[in-house]
């Protein structure tokens, strides 16, 4: 509207202008058409009857005569209103009504022009009535014989019938020039509407676009500041914002294609909008990882939403005709408890995102500052590879007690850092930031040939245990993985059943070929494989049929519990018995108590590692604590660690 406004200013104008315009015209017609009458009686009429004249000595009789003559039926007829012949000098010689007096001033500038030979036009007041106007010429009299002007005429014509012809014209002009003024300010109003629309479209289509991801329609980053930033400001008393991240999704774009990473992160959207109340917001973030909003929830309402989302988002789902579970890590966070503003609360889910990722949990509400923010792991990175470069790992060997003699049947390397500033850090305080990395690779790498090199040097001392090393599901899956471990084996001089290899049940749950393809390679080069962790993941009966273990190691989770908790002792004799069926050796970790231990030997189990009978030990106190006779006896080859 305010476009058409503006419009109607320029068209008003220039409607001003054209009507200036056409008065103008007007006027100049009508002194045209004085002047072409003025010709016309000074040719015709009045030149004819003033041959031989000289009008400074003024005319003849017979002169006079004549000139009346010619000039009396214009002057009857009215065609002519007043008439006079005048000398350059400015006498009147002749007028219509005979007086010799009046006329316009020789000084003036009208005179002047006729004086010179050039004619003068122009539309004046009636000068003898108070209201009219006329048509006033003054032009040069041209005498016939000898073709040279010899004084003025002053004629003064009607000008009524002409302003009444022209005004009549311009009446149908004005009609003319309003409709189509009018119809130019219509096209004017059409198109600045039009283009106003369309702006306001395309404005709007760009912000939408500037505040939504194009893939999946969802608010992107820019839109969940604005949105967490208006949830904190209308409920700032309550509420949680999330953070999602899918599991294994690069997987599905290395295998099937971008195009099915593409359409699943729309099912992802969908199944989490579905969901979800509809005050909450959901937003993609970037890549794989999503932003959920739920505004006024408490702890107990938002962990019951997050529970129901993502039973919803596990959902088998198929794609290219591959059947898929999506797996997701939520991090939450609690306003006002975790942060006052978005970005210490986006920190805060992220810290506890990373958690869940680092664990089995699918939803961690985050606890505090006892949980590493992401960022802190790239420091420890980039600390990490200096670390391999300086040699500033150590490993510490927890041994493991056969329960049928209580002798040690083996040990386990676990890496330890010597951090030049922060002392000597547990595996938990790096080995995600590794895990996270290409960085796994090399660690595993060093700690093989040093695990290798220390089982030498204490079988050499008497003490013939195998020794266990923890392999990562990415360790696995990299190629030349097994010629690396056999190349370590020749270069230590290690007999293959004198290294066991642990690997998480998480990490056989993996849906790759090359991981189990390289366990079978591992086992047929007389290299012990254990499942460790077991109870805690995903493995499946049939895995472990397929797979050639021979070590099942039960979680401390359950271990715990025996003696006190039915459950537990209930979950640990099946393992137990289905190990046996397997033909698996059975280890329990985290064995703290005798009554544990007691139990654990009742029910069947093999050997027991934990703080009650052993803490991890360095290479020396090794050796110290087993001056002994704490050697290794009969252990079945690879079932000792």
């Amino acid at each position: 509207m305010a476009y058409a406004a503006a419009s109607l200013v320029p068209v008003a104008v220039l409607g001003a202008v054209l009507l200036n315009g056409y008065r103008a015209d007007a006027a100049r017609q009508g002194e045209e058409q004085g002047r072409a009458q003025a010709v016309v009686i000074e040719e015709m009429a009045v030149a004819p009857a003033l041959e031989d004249a000289d009008l400074t000595s003024g005319l003849t009789a017979a002169q006079r005569d004549r000139l009346q003559a010619a000039t009396d039926f214009a002057i009857f007829h009215g065609s002519v209103i007043r008439m006079r012949l005048r000398s350059f000098s400015g006498r009147v010689v002749f007028s219509d009504d005979g007086s010799t007096a009046g006329g316009i001033a020789v000084s003036d500038p009208a005179f002047k022009t006729a004086a010179v030979g050039d004619t003068d036009v122009a539309v004046v007041p009636d000068p003898e009535r108070a209201t009219g106007e006329v048509i006033r010429v003054l032009q040069p009299v041209v005498a016939s014989a000898s073709g040279q002007a010899i004084g003025v005429l002053e004629l003064y014509l009607p000008y009524e019938s002409i302003a009444a012809r022209l005004e009549q014209q311009m009446r149908v002009t004005y009609w003319r020039l309003a409709a189509g003024l009018v119809g130019l300010y219509l096209v004017l109003a059409l198109i600045s509407w039009s283009t106003t629309r369309s702006l306001r479209r395309y404005a709007a289509r760009q912000e939408h676009e500037a505040l939504h991801d194009g893939l999946t329609g969802l608010p992107n980053r820019a839109g969940f500041q604005l949105r967490a930033k208006a949830a904190l400001e209308a409920a700032p008393r309550r509420g949680a914002m999330v953070l999602v991240d899918l599991n294994h999704f690069k997987e599905v774009n290395d295998t099937l294609g971008h195009h099915a990473g593409d359409e699943l992160l729309k099912v992802v959207a969908e199944r989490l909008v579905a969901a979800l109340r509809p005050e909450d917001t959901v937003t993609r973030l970037g890549g794989d990882e999503f932003g959920v909003i739920l505004p006024g929830a408490g702890p107990d309402e938002a962990m019951a939403l997050l529970t129901a989302s993502r039973a919803r988002l596990t959902e088998e789902i198929v794609l290219d005709g591959i059947p898929l579970t999506i797996e997701a890590s939520f991090g939450v966070a609690l306003y006002p408890e975790h942060g006052a503003g978005v970005e210490e609360l986006l920190k805060s889910a992220d810290a506890a995102m990373y958690q869940g990722k680092r664990g089995t949990a699918g939803i961690v509400l985050y606890a505090g500052g006892g949980v590493a923010h992401a960022t802190q792991w790239l420091v420890v990175q980039a600390e990490l590879r200096h670390a391999l470069e300086r040699d500033e790992l150590v490993l510490h060997y927890q041994p493991k007690i056969r329960l049928a003699d209580g002798q040690i049947c083996g040990a386990e390397a676990l890496v330890r850092w010597q951090h030049p500033m922060r002392g000597l850090l547990a595996p938990a305080e790096f080995l995600p930031a590794a895990e996270q990395s290409g960085l796994i690779e090399p660690l595993t790498a060093w700690v093989l040939r040093r695990a290798l090199a220390d089982q030498r040097d204490w079988t050499a001392a008497g003490r013939d245990w195998p020794v266990s090393v923890n392999v990562s599901a990415r360790n696995l899956d990299a190629p030349g993985f097994t010629g690396f471990v056999t190349g370590l084996l020749a270069e230590t001089g290690t007999p293959a059943d004198r290294l066991m290899v642990e690997v998480t049940e998480t990490a056989l749950a993996g849906d790759t070929a090359n991981a189990t393809r390289t366990v079978v390679e591992l086992v047929g080069l007389g290299i012990g494989v254990a499942v460790d962790d077991f109870g805690v993941g995903y493995t499946s009966l049939s895995q472990l049929r397929n797979i050639p273990v021979s070590e099942i190691k039960i979680d401390q989770l359950f271990v715990n519990g025996v003696g006190r908790n039915p459950q537990s002792e209930a979950i640990v004799r099946s393992i137990v018995e289905l190990a046996h069926g397997l033909g698996c050796w059975v280890t329990a970790e985290g064995v703290e108590s005798a009554e544990a231990r007691s139990w654990l030997e009742e029910a069947g189990c093999d050997a027991v590692q934990g703080l009650l009978l052993a803490p991890p030990l360095t290479w020396n106190e090794l050796i110290e604590t087993t001056s002994g006779d704490h050697t290794r006896r009969d252990v079945p080859a690879g079932a000792g660690s």
